[in-house]
């Protein structure tokens, strides 16, 4: 097996996994009153990761869309992997820090706080920062740049109606308004 498809294997294992996560998570916040919040862009940011994802596999399966290296092997740059591999660390933060609270969508629970913790300390966002890195730096790992930008700019455009999203659902325009006045 090549280091490609061995890497390839451990990012949709840990993609399926955090969807099996998001479901137990998901089911216990609604059932305990969470309303979920941007329901409208989620089948968007889905297709754009199956579609990332798919285009991987299809590269480091040597199919037709891509240009294999000398005698058909797909270069791997071990710097772009261990950027890769740091940001599984803070997803797997990320996800350590929210618990129960961690899901795929954005679920509130109304009186729940926003989580100011472990990586929440230094950014609002820290998932979205670790999966904008990831969706660079794996096809750059391959040495694909043209789908690295061009799954990077449809990364940005969607984080940009998420985020927002996010961010009225939590109340942070609010609070900062109000740090601000």
């Amino acid at each position: 097996m090549t280091v490609p498809i061995v890497v390839m294997l451990l990012v949709t294992a840990q993609r399926l996994s955090e969807l099996v996560i998001d479901r137990r998570n998901r089911i216990a916040l609604l059932a305990e009153g969470a309303r979920e919040h941007g329901r409208g862009h989620y089948p968007v940011m889905v297709l754009l990761h199956v579609g990332w994802l798919a285009g991987l596999w299809n590269a480091a399966l040597g199919g037709p869309l891509w240009t294999p290296g000398p005698a058909g092997i797909m270069p791997v740059e071990p710097v772009w992997l261990a950027v890769l591999l740091a940001m599984q660390a803070l997803r797997l933060w990320v996800q350590a820090t929210l618990g129960r609270r961690w899901t795929t969508r954005i679920l509130v629970l109304d009186g729940t706080p926003p989580v100011r913790t472990g990586p929440y300390r230094f950014t609002s966002h820290p998932n979205y920062l670790a999966v904008a890195v990831e969706i660079a730096a794996l096809p750059l790992a391959f040495g694909m740049a043209g789908y690295a930008l061009l799954f990077s700019l449809l990364n940005a455009a969607m984080l940009a109606v998420r985020i927002r999203a996010e961010d009225r659902a939590l109340g942070r325009r609010q609070e900062t308004a109000l740090r601000a006045g």
